[in-house]
Order: C-alpha cells, then structure tokens, then sequence
C-alpha cells in the first residue's frame, strides 16, 4: 500500500529535478515565432490588380469577401476610336469574423491580387472590427514573402521542350523552303 502523500511527493520531485533545466519553450510576445516562408496568416490585396471581376467573392463558400464597384469611361486611345469602360474599385473588405481560411478565393483569382501574408496578429476586441477594409488588406501586401526560385537542378517541363522542338521544325521547314525557292529562281536566269 502507499502511503498518504506518496503522489505528491514524486510530483515534487519531478518538479525539483526540472527547475534547474533551461526552458525550451519560446514565450510567443517576447520571441516572434519562426513561420514557414509560405504560412497562411491573413488575405492580403494588391489592389491594382483587382479588375473586379468577382470570381473570389462567388467562389468564396463562406460568403464574406464583399465587393463594390463602378463603371467608368476611358477616352479612347487612337482618333476614331470608341470610348472603353472599366471597372474600377470602390470597396474591397473582407470579413474575418466568417472567413475560414481555404483559400479558395486566393486560388480563384486570375490576376494574383489576394495572396497569402504570413501576418497573423489581428485579433480585434469587438467582432464588428474583424472586416478589414482594402487599405487594411493592403497593408498586409508588403509582408507577402516573394515566390521560391525555380531549382536550376529541375528538369525541364516536356511542354517547354516539345514546344522547342515544334519550333525547331518548323524554323528547319521554312529555311528548306526559302533555299528551294532560291534554287528555283536561280535557275530560270
């Protein structure tokens, strides 16, 4: 049988033999962790290349990426020409209270303007605050790490290599058809 506080006393000891080790933990606000270079944190906008064209608020499963915008007219380029619209941006906001972070609207969007920012301290005291407006999302933009390099060890895709020998082909098809045309002309003098 045990004896009343035996418990207690090899938890003590454990305690006691880990007091004098060093920590291994990082204590989060006074060190800033070490994220993966590509880690999802926040949606950010690089507005000017957002043409409005919506595919990420339809995409979007969670309904929180709202979009507003109108239409203006550009002057035509050349004399003669006619008179272009074009969408230009009102509201981007996004609402982080419904977000769930699939990035689907990041996938769905032609023109890489949302990204993935490895920001994710935004925490807010009131969840009507969660829904940042464009310049708050555009704020995040300069803390998306650039893309990775290609590996110059990597093979070469196939579509590059057999668009290089179509290429190839057809420059070898059309030099064999200029000589036979000089032959031709050369020799009816």
């Amino acid at each position: 049988m045990s004896s009343w506080g035996s418990g207690l006393i090899r938890g003590l000891r454990v305690t006691w033999q880990n007091l004098a080790r060093r920590s291994v933990t990082a204590q989060y606000p006074d060190a800033p962790p070490e994220l993966p270079p590509r880690s999802r944190g926040v949606i950010a906008l690089f507005e000017e290349n957002c043409t409005v064209c919506m595919l990420c608020a339809r995409e979007c499963p969670c309904w929180c990426i709202y979009i507003d915008s109108h239409k203006e007219a550009v002057p035509p380029v050349e004399e003669g020409a006619r008179e272009r619209s074009t969408n230009v941006l009102d509201r981007f906001a996004i609402d982080y209270s419904l977000c769930m972070y699939c990035g689907i609207c990041i996938e769905a969007c032609p023109f890489d303007a949302l990204e993935w920012s490895p920001e994710f301290e935004y925490a807010e005291l009131d969840i009507r605050d969660l829904t940042h407006e464009k310049d708050r999302l555009r704020e995040w933009m300069w803390t998306v790490p650039a893309p990775p390099g290609l590996d110059p060890a990597a093979a070469e895709p196939k579509e590059i290599a057999t668009a290089q020998k179509a290429a190839e082909k057809a420059a070898a098809a059309s030099q064999g058809q200029a000589a036979e045309e000089t032959r031709d002309d050369g020799g009816g003098s």
